[in-house]
């Protein structure tokens, strides 16, 4: 097929980030990666922070390499990233140093510590979103506290994919659903909350006007055309620039009968309502309200994914022993089923110096075998992982009141086919994996629609499912994993968030 059009999709995750070329000739995309870079923390001293020079650099040269594999100039350029971090700019928009990394300690204790302004109960009220250290508020607040000279100086407040537009086009603007992650947002009034920012004394002044995704914020700059080698307009575009926002606008049949699953560092599961969820039952079950690409929300829990088995393999490796993911899932296979399970978004694995030491300490604090060998510890992972989801599947089903027979799985995470089989029997679900990429393909998607090359979602959708591969797993239920899961549930029941290292 001849190829019509090209968006360039900047996709930023927390380990990696990749420039993909997505090509629409009318009735599919097709992706091409572009340029990959990997994405970490840098530490310097006690404190963790981005490199975001590093990274715009790999961006622009991502860029160049679009530029040299076509004549034509793309349509478009978006981007989508984590979210909760930011960038602090100053009267001469100049960056006020590398943005903190949320993993950072410098949040410990914060969220107890604005208790007396605003319990976590208030916040969720004021914003739908749920209190973690994490949350961009807190990080606000940790620097309010420590009398921070960057806050006191900043007139300019961005999120990382609104900061990395704003280098693009020179616009500063701050779009929805990255917005609706900060836990300052009010998603019911779809503004900044003025509350939050009162009652913790943080300086309004820095926030910037609201955009939705598909707002196109401007051209791209001359300078970045010269350094990229593109002559001629490229419209810079707001995407749904929160990443799951973007993998969720990318999955094809999602409807009120199914669950959401952005599986990758992070596990994101839930479902898209109209509006924020804002009951007791939702709050205390730890679910947060975030916002959708065609404006409406979606209420999901934010748990620790494939980031525990991440921090194992970067630790073989760093000792000399390549350890690939197949492998990894083969030997998984063959260790006993059910033998020892761990709380996934407990404490212990959120930044361990030694996850392997973490887990061993967990297991063997909770009365259960330590696993021995690595199949022995990603069995382990996986169906902790797999148990962790069916938790909170239960859970949507009881807030929404929906029957949720399907989960729809993107992400990195849809390709291992191990642990998709397994959610799949521990959920007694039907499992549909895919798009890999969905988060690129979201926002690809969502530049077709803003330059008219599709009328709306719903065609977005269709034409994705048409351009992508899915594929389907069956549970496969028995009384063991009935048993199992009700020994995780009493796991869980028992404080195992407080079995720290």
């Amino acid at each position: 097929m001849s190829v019509s059009v090209s968006f360039l999709a900047v996709d930023l995750g927390a380990s990696s980030g990749r420039v993909m070329d997505c090509a629409w000739d009318g009735e599919r995309f097709s992706l091409d990666e572009a340029h990959r870079f990997p994405n970490a923390g840098v530490r310097i001293g006690a404190d963790l922070y981005w490199d975001v020079q590093r990274i715009w650099t790999e961006i622009q040269s991502g860029l160049r390499q679009c530029r040299a594999r076509r004549n034509e100039l793309p349509a478009g350029i978006g981007i989508d990233a984590w979210g909760v971090d930011f960038c602090l700019l100053d009267e001469r928009d100049r960056l006020l140093g590398n943005p903190h990394h949320y993993r950072d300690s410098r949040t410990n204790g914060v969220p107890a510590a604005v208790q007396s302004k605003m319990s976590g109960r208030d916040l969720f009220r004021a914003t739908g979103v749920q209190t973690m250290e994490i949350n961009t508020v807190f990080q606000l607040a940790s620097m309010a506290i420590q009398a921070d000279r960057r806050l006191m100086h900043a007139c300019t407040l961005l999120m990382i994919p609104d900061f990395f537009q704003f280098l693009l086009c020179g616009e500063k603007r701050a779009e929805y659903t990255a917005a609706s992650t900060t836990e300052i947002f009010d998603l019911r009034a779809r503004c900044w909350s003025r509350e939050v920012l009162e009652k913790l004394e943080l300086p309004g002044c820095i926030f910037q006007q609201i955009v939705q995704p598909g707002t196109v914020l401007g051209e791209l700059q001359s300078g970045v055309q010269a350094e990229c080698g593109f002559a001629g307009v490229v419209a810079c575009i707001a995407v749904a620039s929160h990443d799951t926002a973007s993998a969720v606008a990318a999955i094809p049949g999602l409807d009120d009968a199914s669950a959401f699953l952005s599986s990758g560092t992070w596990s994101l599961m839930g479902v898209a309502v109209n509006e924020p969820v804002l009951s007791d039952v939702a709050f205390n079950g730890g679910f947060t309200n975030e916002g959708a690409a065609d404006g409406r929300v979606l209420l999901l829990k934010n748990m620790t994914g494939l980031w525990i088995l991440q921090e194992c393999v970067r630790l073989w490796e760093a000792e000399g022993s390549r350890c690939a993911w197949s492998d990894l899932e083969a030997a998984a296979a063959s260790a006993v089923v059910f033998r020892s399970f761990i709380y996934p978004s407990a404490d212990v694995f959120q930044a361990p110096a030694d996850m392997c030491a973490a887990i061993a300490h967990f297991c063997a604090a909770s009365g259960q075998p330590v696993p021995l060998t690595r199949g022995e510890l990603a069995r382990c992972v996986f169906e902790s992982l797999s148990f962790a989801y069916r938790d909170v599947l239960e859970e949507l089903e009881r807030i929404t009141g929906r029957a949720l027979g399907t989960i729809r799985v993107v992400g990195g995470g849809s390709l291992n086919q191990f642990l998709c089989q397994m959610t799949a029997d521990a959920c007694g679900r039907v499992v549909i994996a895919g798009p890999v990429e969905a988060a690129a393909l979201g926002n690809a998607m969502m530049q077709a629609l803003v330059t008219g090359h599709l009328k709306n979602l719903s065609e977005g959708q269709a034409a994705l499912r048409r351009s992508v591969e899915l594929r389907s797993y069956e549970p496969a239920q028995s009384a063991a994993t009935e048993q199992a899961f009700e020994r995780y549930k009493s796991l869980v029941a028992r404080g195992a968030n407080s079995l720290r290292g």
